[in-house]
This record gives structure tokens, sequence and C-alpha cells, in this order.
């Protein structure tokens, strides 16, 4: 212990919530579960450094079936809490969406603060969310997330002031009990539903006017809000991080033949978005959902891209936009191989593009043009 305090000193922590360990428990019986962990724990890994954390280990355990009680085995556990006493971390981060009583069993072994996925992404939303209509969506996703937790005596909940999972409106009022916040959740459900009808009024003003609507969605940093500023010019936030936009942004591009066309962007997409998140924010996909055209948009160097794709097929089907007519869009081209950008050209259900290169977004307008005439 002695040692481990000295370490302690000596080191310097630079991200703003601290240090963190990450784990993920593989499941022998599902199919290609190495490969699944290893995408997984990489995504969780670009979700914490998203949220502010400092990722000093990972942690994989194979298992035939997660522990009931713990995710992990006993055993494995105190390794973990040993590993995190020696690398200086205040934080673990599960790759599991924890019970109420499995989040209770695994704090009650450590007084470390124990996250699972679903708040990691609550928390990246919380510190996001810039307009009231989204900050309304996290705090109402917080609150329903939290609500099965107030019944129980949890003290992991308690740990959670400050810092990385206890951000955000909803995190705030944690404490008011259990029917005051089911009497909150149903007041900030009134008022989505009066903000997504004064959304509902402008849309019918804007197809009034009979401009086209464009919308792009996708994996979230697939580099949506990049192209977006490309084809229209804007100043959107683009960053390299997961979820930099959660409201929507609308632009006008105008064609050489002086015709207008307003571009959406959207919330990105990721796998196994967590319930009351995806119910809270499906109110945001209003706007796609009048779209004439989207352009799905991939990230073309990630390793899981095709995973990505599926998923984003799911979601949109889910979300009954699969009708709407479709262009499959590969961005970041310039970071593959000549092989694989070649191969790309070859492939007629897709439009290979660098959003940081203009010349190769002319193909993609020429095609938005031919499907909005069609």
């Amino acid at each position: 212990e002695d040692e481990f305090g000295r370490q302690r000193r000596l080191r310097v922590n630079e991200a703003k919530d601290g240090r963190a360990i990450l784990v993920h428990v593989a499941e022998k019986s599902k199919k290609d579960f190495l490969e699944r962990a290893t995408d997984r724990l990489r995504e969780l890994s670009e979700l914490a450094r998203t949220a502010g954390v400092d990722v000093v280990d990972t942690v994989l355990q194979v298992r035939d079936r997660l522990d009931p009680r713990r995710v992990l085995g006993k055993g494995k556990l105190d390794e973990v809490v040993l590993r995190a006493a020696e690398l200086d971390a205040a934080t673990l981060i599960f790759d599991h969406d924890l019970s109420a009583r499995q989040a209770s069993e695994i704090s009650s072994h450590t007084d470390l603060k124990v996250i699972d996925r679903t708040q990691l992404i609550l928390d990246i939303f919380a510190q996001r969310a810039e307009s009231a209509d989204g900050k309304l969506q996290v705090e109402l996703a917080q609150l329903k997330y939290a609500l099965p937790r107030l019944g129980l005596k949890d003290d992991s909940l308690s740990r959670l002031t400050g810092g990385i999972g206890g951000r955000g409106p909803g995190e705030t009022k944690l404490e008011i009990g259990r029917r005051r916040a089911k009497e909150r959740v149903s007041h900030l459900e009134g008022r989505l539903k009066r903000l997504s009808a004064e959304r509902g009024e402008r849309r019918k003003r804007r197809a009034r006017a009979g401009i086209p609507i464009v919308s792009i969605v996708g994996y979230t940093n697939a580099g949506k809000s990049t192209l977006l500023n490309a084809l229209t010019g804007a100043d959107a936030v683009a960053e390299d991080k997961l979820f930099a936009t959660l409201d929507p942004r609308s632009r006008r591009l105008r064609f050489p033949e002086e015709r207008e066309v307003v571009i959406t962007d959207t919330v990105g997409f990721i796998r196994d978005l967590p319930e009351d998140l995806f119910a809270a924010f499906r109110a945001t996909f209003e706007e796609v959902a009048d779209a004439d055209l989207l352009l799905h948009v991939v990230d073309a160097s990630d390793p899981a891209a095709e995973h990505h794709i599926r998923t984003t097929d799911g979601l949109l089907k889910e979300l009954d936009l699969d009708r709407i007519p479709r262009l499959l869009v590969y961005n970041k081209v310039d970071r593959l191989g000549a092989d694989a950008a070649r191969a790309l050209k070859f492939r007629e259900d897709v439009l290979p593009v660098s959003a940081t290169n203009q010349q190769s977004l002319q193909p993609l307008l020429r095609q938005i043009a031919v499907e909005l005439t069609a």
C-alpha cells in the first residue's frame, strides 16, 4: 500500500475525469466472440475518451456466460480492483448494461466508482446537449435510467457526485425520490410533445415552400458534420469524437441551376443504443422522416464498417425510415490503402468520398441532383 501510494503521487493525471479501467466479458457461446469483444472495447475506449476519461487499462474475461451477480467472476473482480490500485484508477467502466443489483453487488466489493455503458453514453450526451430540447431529452433518459435504482440502497449512485456519470440535469434530481421522479418524467414527456408539435409546424412550412430535404445519417463519428460543412460551407461543430452532434442542424445547399436543397445533420447511431436514450431522442429523428433522400455516411477506414452499416440499417428500419431513398456514402477514403480505395471505385452501390477533399464530392453532388429529380 505504501508503494502504491508513492507511485500515485508520482503520476500526473491529464484527463479531466480521472483514470479508468475498461471491463468486458465475452461469452464463448456467441459467434466471433473475440472479434466482437475487440471491437466493443475499442468503441468503449473511444466513448471514455469522449467523456473525458484517461483509459489506463482494459480487462477482457472469457466465460461461458456472464456472472449473474457481478458480470465478472469474483476472483477476476478482485484482480481488477488490485490493478486499479496499482494504476491509480478511480473508475471501472463496464461494457455491459448493469442491472441495479449487479451495480450494487460490484460496488460492495470496491470503493471505486462503477459505471456501465449506458451511464457513459448518458454522460457524453449530458456534456454535449446544447439546445433546450436536447437537454430535456437527456434529463428524461437519465431519470428513466435512475428510477429502478432509486428503490435500492445502492451506494454506487452516491459515488457518482461530480465527474463522469454524475453530470447533467437528470443526475441532480436523483435525491428527490421515486414519486417525484415519476412526476418529473411525466412533466418532461409533456414538454417534449409540445416541442415536437412545434417542430412539426416548422416542417410543414418548409414543405409548403417546396424545398427538397436531404438528411445525413450514420454511425457516430463517421464524419457526418464534416460532410455537412464541406457540402454547404457551414461551420457546424466537427470533432474526432463520438456524438459530436446531438441537435439536428440544417443548412442550405444551392446547385448551379439555381436549385436549393436543405441538408440536415443528425445525431449518430451506435450499437446497443440505450433504450431510454433511444426513446428520448426518437423525436429528433422526426426531422429525418420528412426527408426526400438519406445520405448514409460510413467511415470507410473503420475495421467495423460493415457492422456499423448493419446497425444503422436496423435502427432506420426500427424508426420506419427505411422507406426513404438512400445513398451509401463511404467517407474518409483518404485513410484507406491504395488497393482498398481502388476496390471501392468499382462498387456501384457505394459513393466513395473524403469530406476534407472538395474534388471528391463532385460525384456525390451529381448523384444527389439525379435522385432529387427522379
